[in-house]
Order: C-alpha cells, then sequence, then structure tokens
C-alpha cells in the first residue's frame, strides 16, 4: 500500500510539472503544441517561413502561410536537400525544410530567459538540426532557451547567377544565410511566448555554422537580431577569392566568381535558364552537385548586400555588429597529415611563394615524423585556428565586447590531438563516447565546465562563473585562451609563433587580392 501510495504522488507530481510548462504557444502563423520532458518544453518542426520551392527556389524566405486549428510540434522537420545523410541526420530530406526547434525550461511565457540559437555546421553542404548531437536538453536544463534553426545548403542555399542577382537587385548566393536572418526575426517576435528573451540572444554555430554566424557578426541584414556570438572552430576573414585559387586562408567567393560557378552549374544541369533550373526536381539538381564548383563547394557568397565585402575591411572599419564574442578551435581539426619531410617542404613553397621560408622556419621538418605533425598544424591554421585568433583581435582592438579565445586539447595520450567538432558534444553535453567507450567521470566533468561557460556567456557576455576557472578576456597585449584539456586553465595562446607567421601571408594574400581588384 505504501508503494501504491508513493507511485501515485510522483504520477501527480509529474502530471502538475508537466501542467506548469509551457506546452502550446500562439506563434508567427498560429498555434503549435509541444511535449513536456524532464521539466523541458520541447517544441520541434515550427515552420519558420514558405516552404522555398517552385518560383520560391533560390529567392530569400517568403512569409508562411497560416494554419488553423493546433499544430503538432512534436517530431524535427526535414532536413534541408543533400546527399546522403552522413552526419547523424535521423529526419526525411526535402527542399521544405525551413523549420525551427525549441527546447525551454520556462514555466510561462515573458520569463525573458536568455536564448541561445544554434546554427549547424557540414561544410555549407549538409547538416541538420536532428543530429542528436545537437539536443538542447543540456542547455536547456542549465537555464537557457536553446533554438535551432535549419538553413538551405548546397547549390539550394549558395547559387549565384547573373539572373538571380538582376532578379533580386541586390546580388545573389545567400538563400542560406538569410534562412538563419529570417529565423532570428523569429526569435526576436515569437520567443517571449516560450519564455526567452528578444533582448538577449546569443547566436551560436560550429564549423560552416562558425563561418555562418561570423558573417552575420559582419552582415547589416542581421543587425539587432543578436547581442553575442559564439562560435567552435570557425571564422572568415580571408581575402575573397576571385578565381578558384587554391591558396590557404582565403575567404568568401568574390560575386563575379559565385555567378561564374553558377552559370557552369546549369550548364551542367542543361538548364537554359533559371526559370528552366526552378523547373527541375531537387533530385535531378542534387544529383549533378559532385565536382560541379572546382572542389570549392557551394558557399557563401560575398554578395554585396548580405555580406558587403571581406570580412576582415569590415572589421577593420567598425562596421560590424558589435557584441561580445566566444569563439576558439580544436589542436588537430583536419586530422593528421601524411607528408614526409621532402613533400611538406615542397607542398609548402609551391602553396606559400613569397612566404614559404618565413612558414618552414616555424614548423620543424627536419624529419618526415616533424612533418607530419607540422602538415596538421598548418591545417589546423589555415582552416580555422587563425581565423578564430584573428576574430578575438579585431573584436578586442576595434569593438567595445569583450573577446574570449579558447583552444580545445582534450583527447586520450595515444592520439594525436583533439579532432574537429570533438568539442561540440561536451558544449551540448551529449557524449556518448568521451574519449573511448563511455564517458568517464573526467569527461562529465569537462563537459559540465564547458557548458557552463558557454551557458554564463549567454547570459552575461562573460563566461565566467562561481568554481570555474578564471577566463580572462583577450588583449592584444594579453593574449590569453582558456585551454581544455587535462588541467583547463588560461593560458598564452597556443602557437603564437605560427599564427604570425601564417598572418604575414594572409597580409600578402589580401595586397594581392586588392589589385586583382578582389576587394
Amino acid at each position: 500500500m505504501k508503494r501504491i501510495l508513493i507511485a501515485a504522488f510522483l504520477t501527480c507530481a509529474f502530471a502538475q510539472l508537466a501542467v506548469s510548462q509551457i506546452q502550446t504557444a500562439k506563434v508567427t502563423g498560429g498555434e503549435v503544441q509541444g511535449v513536456v520532458t524532464e521539466g523541458i518544453s520541447i517544441f520541434k518542426g515550427i515552420p519558420f517561413a514558405a516552404p522555398p520551392v517552385g518560383d520560391l527556389r533560390w529567392k530569400e524566405p517568403a512569409p508562411l502561410q497560416a494554419w488553423t486549428g493546433v499544430k503538432k510540434a512534436d517530431a524535427f522537420g526535414p532536413a534541408c536537400m543533400q546527399a546522403a545523410n552522413s552526419q547523424g541526420n535521423t529526419a526525411p530530406v526535402s527542399e521544405d525544410c525551413l523549420y525551427l526547434n525549441v527546447w525551454t525550461p520556462a514555466r510561462k511565457p515573458g520569463e525573458k530567459i536568455p536564448v541561445i540559437v544554434w546554427i549547424y555546421g557540414g561544410g555549407f553542404s549538409g547538416g541538420s538540426t536532428s543530429i542528436s548531437m545537437y539536443d538542447g536538453m543540456g542547455f536547456a536544463k542549465k537555464g537557457v532557451v536553446l533554438v535551432s534553426v535549419a538553413y538551405r545548403v548546397g547549390p539550394f542555399g549558395f547559387l549565384a547567377h547573373p539572373e538571380l542577382s538582376r532578379e533580386s537587385g541586390k546580388g545573389s548566393g545567400n538563400y542560406g544565410l538569410e534562412d538563419m536572418i529570417a529565423g532570428l526575426k523569429w526569435v526576436k517576435e515569437n520567443i517571449a511566448r516560450f519564455g526567452g528573451d528578444p533582448d538577449k540572444v546569443t547566436i551560436f554555430g560550429h564549423s560552416a555554422g562558425g563561418v555562418a554566424v561570423n558573417l552575420l557578426a559582419a552582415s547589416p541584414v542581421a543587425k539587432g537580431l543578436f547581442h553575442r556570438v559564439l562560435c567552435m572552430s570557425g571564422g572568415s576573414f580571408g581575402p575573397l577569392r576571385t578565381s578558384n585559387e587554391g591558396g590557404a586562408g582565403m575567404g568568401s567567393p568574390a560575386l563575379k566568381l559565385a555567378e561564374s560557378t553558377g552559370e557552369a552549374f546549369l550548364k551542367k544541369l542543361g538548364a537554359a535558364d533559371i526559370k528552366a533550373a526552378r523547373a527541375m526536381s531537387a533530385e535531378a539538381i542534387q544529383k549533378n552537385i559532385a565536382g560541379a564548383t572546382g572542389g570549392g563547394g557551394f558557399r557563401p557568397v560575398a554578395d554585396g548586400y548580405v555580406v558587403p565585402s571581406d570580412l576582415y575591411s569590415i572589421y577593420q572599419a567598425r562596421r560590424f555588429n558589435d557584441t561580445p564574442i566566444l569563439v576558439g578551435n580544436t589542436s588537430n581539426e583536419l586530422g593528421r597529415g601524411n607528408a614526409t619531410a621532402a613533400q611538406f617542404e615542397k607542398q609548402i613553397k609551391s602553396q606559400y611563394g613569397l612566404h614559404a621560408d618565413a612558414i618552414l622556419s616555424v614548423y620543424p621538418h627536419s624529419t618526415d615524423a616533424e612533418a607530419a605533425k607540422s602538415s596538421t598544424g598548418i591545417s589546423r591554421e589555415s582552416s580555422f585556428s587563425w581565423s578564430t585568433w584573428t576574430w578575438a583581435r579585431l573584436q578586442s582592438e576595434k569593438g567595445k565586447g569583450k573577446a574570449f579565445e579558447y583552444y580545445y586539447d582534450y583527447h586520450a595520450p595515444d592520439v594525436d590531438g583533439s579532432g574537429h567538432g570533438s568539442d561540440v558534444p561536451y558544449a551540448f553535453q551529449t557524449l556518448s563516447g568521451g574519449r573511448g567507450g563511455a564517458p568517464k567521470p573526467e569527461d562529465l566533468k569537462l563537459s559540465d565546465m564547458i557548458s557552463s561557460y558557454w551557458v554564463n556567456f549567454a547570459k552575461s557576455g562573460d563566461p565566467n562563473g562561481p568554481g570555474l576557472p578564471k577566463w580572462p578576456a583577450f588583449a592584444e597585449n594579453d593574449q590569453q585562451a582558456m585551454v581544455f584539456d587535462a588541467a583547463p586553465g588560461a593560458r598564452s595562446v597556443p602557437n603564437l609563433d605560427k599564427l604570425k607567421a601564417f598572418d604575414a601571408y594572409v597580409s600578402w594574400r589580401r595586397e594581392e587580392a586588392k589589385k586583382s581588384g578582389g576587394q
């Protein structure tokens, strides 16, 4: 009898808890109904724009059609059109994909809880909100509202073309970024109904999502839609690409280059013009992507509108959206290199021109083992760490918001550094394997630390808080980073000699780009 009474009490308690959570909300378009799990209200698959199909393909997102009745919001919307789901996406793939998801701890509207808006990675060719690693429960349990927003990828999100530029009157090729902006506008207009604070929004992305939040931080079109920026392994401060050059550290393609890539893609499709391409099925377009861009992929464009020019110039001129930033990268972003000493030296000399000797002087390569390690290092600098460091420097020098930098180097002793994205499940508290096998207590401890820093930053613009190692703001004359390894703590920015050598190379590339009219 005692057990029966306890069970009845717990059932009533949980029922009361569910009732006290937000279960329905009136949003743009109509009313939605979510579910309550472990004291967190979850709404999945909320539409935030019209399906970008037919005549709406390759246009900025259009307002959605209102619905009648209550729409169930208990399952993820389709992932945006892409290749086979190799990244853990659990939803079907469709061109009709502009949906977002909300995890909120609020018990009633208007609580003004800080909001984090997650933007997934995937090389701008894939990715999805339904990937289990991106579950928002962990963040919501720590007292923030987590919103994940879908955006178009591949040619559906980033095809530029002269016809499309004329049609819009403001360039072309950034529909994926415009999807993110539409999602942020939805947040501004609706998140209070989920207990979120529209005046305390953090945009948060990894990899391509990190590049995207960097571009949004520099975009006048996104002004006022967010108040902090959190980036894991992203950034795009290199000079614009004006041809399909293979130089490391380059930024977005210039509009003219992107338009020529788009023209070539339409020829590959066998489409005479944009109207004909819009009449094709999404599947027919998708299967023609391979090799269509000379290996550069479809990605955000310096269209003169969403992305006015190269980001370095925008920051130098103080024309960016000035907020606090928290940025960082892992110690081994792209895997171990396998170049021999001779191959490494030949590669550097062919790729870095006049700056090859300066690069070689800071990357040891007298043996094959040294060359392999240095090959890993130069790929880290050219892909992410230089942009991370440059962003922190520019924000601290040109902006009012503070910059905080991190370096993630937590890995098993027999593993050569921390790979790309290995820090993401620690931030989301979605560990499944830790550093091999089930998560160990030290894995869970680090995950709790990193997620706490991220939540503190979303709440106040500063990651510091009780019980956490002090994380100093980045400054040009005191370049500190929080190093996440077996003994986390603030230290001088790692690999500074390599960053400075690579910086000199990118400065030279920037001057060369100016001469060719790319900036």
